[in-house]
């Protein structure tokens, strides 16, 4: 049974009822004070508690969808390596949670795909939305702008169709005119179990920051009627996801016209998640640090915007400092919320003007 299966998570609660109702049955049994009797005890009492606390995470899990599967909850999430082939290979196709989901000409379509990486020699899963326009009579060749959207560590991609509601927001935006028809890449920031941070590890590590930063928009554009120049992708995400997705429009003005950080970091964090990413290398190290890198290389023509909070959000004074190091010819805006905190009630506020605001940045050749 799947991690986050309703299956494993009706067997947990069935277990604890049962293991309650046995503990209240033996319990009288039990109620003399031998040392096996108090051992029996405290043993009924300890299985109670551990079917309970696994109920409550696999619940917990399943709703904000942390882990995906056994492997990334055992830190074991495949890194693929690719061998030639299909740039990106359809695994599955549903529709999106939106009225008329079951039309695509109505709702669009979100396809599973793994996206495999010419230059990085990786592969990792997404999700594509394409939107009801990709299929409606007329737009045939008509080519769209795109945006590869980024989940914070270790959330998983599902996070962005179910808790962030990603194709929901982008279709009612484009059906209420507000933003343009886009085509939607949603994925994990890493190719590994690590959390590499869009970085591309010395030593013959992941190579994350080659993946996103070159081989996502080429996969996506040789399979899709996506544009190929950085004009027509942006790319945005929370948390982990935000500080990649600024990173890649800070290195990659090439690849990016516009990238979103929503409660971004601005340097990679180094702790046991993330492994030794730079094995001694400290130009590699400062040139990952954003505000290091906007003060001391030059800057591409490209557009961001920040989000941060007066009360709740720990990175409001990186923040101005990252809006005040942005210099012509990029451009930079910015959302600050009275309150708010790092979570999907805080970002689902964010969303809807986000993607406006990046639609509003893009185009389709």
């Amino acid at each position: 049974m799947g991690l986050t299966s309703s299956e494993l998570l009706l067997c947990a609660v069935l277990c604890t009822a049962l293991a309650f109702a046995v503990t209240v049955w033996l319990w009288p049994r039990l109620a003399r004070g031998s040392r096996a009797r108090v051992l029996g005890r405290m043993g009924l009492i300890v299985l109670v508690q551990v079917f309970l606390f696994a109920s409550v995470a696999l619940a917990a899990n399943r709703s904000l969808l942390i882990y995906g599967s056994w492997a990334d909850l055992a830190g074991r999430a495949r890194q693929e390596a690719v061998r030639g082939g299909v740039a990106v290979e359809v695994l599955g196709r549903q529709a999106p949670d939106v009225p008329g989901g079951g039309n695509p000409l109505v709702s669009g379509v979100i396809e599973k795909v793994t996206v495999h990486g010419e230059r990085s020699r990786r592969a990792a899963q997404a999700y594509v939305y394409l939107p009801p326009e990709y299929f409606q009579k007329g737009n045939e060749q008509r080519r769209f702008p795109a945006a590869v959207v980024l989940t914070g560590y270790p959330g998983t991609a599902e996070n962005l169709l179910k808790g962030l509601r990603y194709p929901k927001t982008a279709w009612t935006l484009a059906k209420e005119k507000k933003a343009q028809p886009m085509i939607l890449v949603m994925m994990r920031p890493t190719v590994s179990a690590e959390n590499t941070q869009c970085v591309d590890v010395r030593g013959g590590g992941s190579q994350s920051e080659t993946f996103f930063g070159t081989d996502v928009s080429r996969a996506i554009s040789s399979t899709y009627r996506t544009g190929t120049s950085a004009r027509s992708w942006g790319i945005i995400g929370d948390s982990t996801g935000g500080y990649c997705a600024l990173k890649m429009t800070v290195q990659h003005p090439e690849t990016y016209a516009a990238g979103v950080g929503l409660s971004a970091d601005y340097k990679p964090e180094i702790d046991q998640y993330s492994g030794d990413l730079f094995h001694g290398d400290k130009d590699e190290e400062k040139r990952s640090d954003l505000l290091w890198h906007l003060a001391n290389r030059p800057q591409g023509a490209s557009s961001f915007l920040v989000t941060t909070s007066l009360q709740g959000e720990e990175n409001y004074k990186p923040t101005q400092q990252f809006i005040k190091a942005v210099k012509d010819p990029a451009r930079v805006s910015s959302i600050t919320l009275d309150r708010g905190g790092h979570s999907f009630n805080t970002w689902n506020r964010e969303i809807p003007p986000a993607l406006e605001w990046i639609g509003g940045r893009l185009g389709a050749e």
